[in-house]
């Protein structure tokens, strides 16, 4: 297709590399059916499966929270939040007819076990009414000081069955973040691995649930002109930047506790940087996938209490200690940006260079690996190479989902000028159609029982071992040891000494 004068051209295989396993029907229970969480993205996640014809036509989602209100109710309301915040619009009326005659609630406190007596009753109700086999997906949409109580609570009303094969399933969904620190990351997963095998804990991270993320692997591995260049000889260093423009929302409280480490730099950036600096995997299997990231995780230099001020940079922008829930004397980094090395052989001495922050000019997450540049002059005037910028290779992950590629070209004329051009591909323009959302992509992948975008524990693990030491430091309040925490302008590109910290080193961060 063309577009804008850039022409797409795409040929699908004769058959798929890798196909997807059929889901099996089950019933999607939700814990904390009454939180945002479950309006803004499960619900409208699970409706957009049923309009793509992915959701198996028997299965049934379960509210369950103290307060959630009787099923025709709380249709009415998910209707409209979903009608809000569906990746589809307009919300398709006999798609959502036929969706919310499948939506039920059952009123309970998470910790109570009268509560999973009468969970139980429903869902064998439901397998009879329904024909969902038995097949359970616990979705854990609730804050993480409830994972032990509600799995406890399972367990103690015989709702987890043990994973045997050919028998009825049961997954549980746990979300972010997965422990405050290194160890209660561990005292977390011992109690769950206690109560669940491994095989059934789906620890999810949305963003590996992205277009972009996943085609990660493709883009390496199923193009030969670019695996010869992923490593240390050709790459000069790597941006992987996630950046927002809002601010802590309705979240204060819980923002306040974690902040930007703990929120997004533990797990959605290491799982990204996982991603992009792994070895080739012997198949594109799950376990053989997240063992090649464990690798990347375990080879990460540490960052010692003498490191951190000079490899990391943290900020709070300014006006973030008047929102509601926080506190006024608060120091919790909205902004970080830190200098992370992998101590193997392909990437010894490439800088990766992390940054996430809230309130900065715009929305985006991308991962940019910049070339080296070229060696030798061959223009005749230093001047002009020294205007010469080097090739880099952006993968944009949101919001405009694509791949470009930074190179230089002669400007058209008699004299010799060079300029940098991109070349670009986009994934709606070039597909025409929209990637599937995230939480769509991981509620299917859960149903099916394919674990391949969700971390596993010794991922876990290693990323709360690199970044605690970071957060003991920052933990001391000495800011000659830890670094400043510096306040910054809403809408700009963070504190300057993020900046700084590049420039000591040559580079400079990509515009927002």
């Amino acid at each position: 297709m063309d577009t804008d004068g850039v022409r797409f051209d795409w040929h699908a295989a004769d058959q798929a590399v890798l196909a997807a396993r059929a889901p099996e029907p089950c019933v999607v229970v939700i814990f904390g059916a009454t939180g945002d969480l479950a309006h803004r993205k499960l619900i409208p996640a699970l409706y957009n499966l049923a309009r793509d014809g992915a959701l198996p036509a028997r299965s049934v989602v379960l509210g369950f929270s103290r307060s959630v209100p009787a099923a025709d109710t709380f249709r009415a309301q998910v209707q409209q939040t979903t009608a809000r915040f569906s990746r589809t619009q307009p919300l398709d009326a006999e798609v959502w007819k036929g969706f919310a005659g499948r939506v039920d609630t059952l009123a309970g406190a998470l910790d109570d076990p009268k509560s999973y007596a009468s969970l139980q009753e429903r869902l064998m109700h439901l397998d009879e009414q329904h024909g969902t086999s038995g097949n359970r997906l616990f979705y854990l949409a609730t804050p993480p000081s409830e994972f032990a109580s509600i799995l406890g609570n399972l367990q103690g009303a015989g709702l987890i069955a043990p994973p045997t094969s050919g028998a009825p399933w049961t997954r549980v969904v746990i979300e972010k973040p997965f422990g405050h620190d290194l160890e209660s990351a561990k005292e977390l997963n011992r109690f769950a691995t206690s109560v669940l095998d491994e095989s059934q804990i789906y620890r999810i991270d949305h963003y590996l649930g992205k277009e972009t993320v996943q085609n990660i692997l493709v883009f390496r591995f199923g193009n030969s002109i670019f695996e010869p260049l992923w490593n240390r000889k050709t790459i000069d260093h790597v941006q992987i930047t996630a950046a927002e423009d809002i601010g802590v929302e309705r979240r204060g409280r819980f923002y306040d506790d974690n902040g930007v480490m703990r929120d997004v730099v533990q797990n959605h950036l290491m799982q990204v940087l996982a991603l992009c600096a792994m070895e080739q995997p012997v198949s594109f299997g799950a376990d053989e996938i997240r063992d090649e990231k464990a690798k990347v995780l375990r080879s990460l230099r540490p960052i010692t209490r003498e490191d951190v001020a000079q490899q990391v940079v943290r900020g709070q922008y300014e006006g973030y200690r008047t929102e509601a829930g926080v506190a006024a004397d608060s120091r919790t980094p909205t902004y970080v940006a830190m200098k992370v090395f992998i101590d193997n052989w392909r990437w010894t001495g490439v800088p990766f260079y992390l940054r996430a922050g809230k309130k900065l000019r715009k929305r985006m997450t991308e991962i940019a690996f910049h070339f080296q540049p070229v060696p030798f002059c061959l223009f005749g005037r230093d001047e002009v190479c020294q205007l010469l910028q080097p090739n880099v290779l952006t993968l944009r992950v949101q919001p405009d989902e694509g791949i470009s590629l930074q190179f230089c070209s002669k400007v058209p004329g008699d004299d010799l000028s060079v300029a940098s051009v991109n070349m670009d591909f986009d994934y709606a323009r070039a597909f025409d159609k929209q990637p599937l959302d995230a939480y769509e992509r991981l509620l299917i992948d859960c149903m099916r029982g394919d674990a391949t975008r969700f971390a596993r524990r010794d991922a876990v693990e290693l990323a709360w071992k690199f970044v605690d030491p970071v957060l003991q430091t920052w933990d001391t309040q000495e800011d000659d040891v830890a670094g400043p925490l510096t306040e910054y302008a809403p809408g700009s590109d963070g504190p300057a000494e993020a900046a700084q910290m590049l420039s000591r080193d040559g580079h400079r961060w990509r515009p927002l």
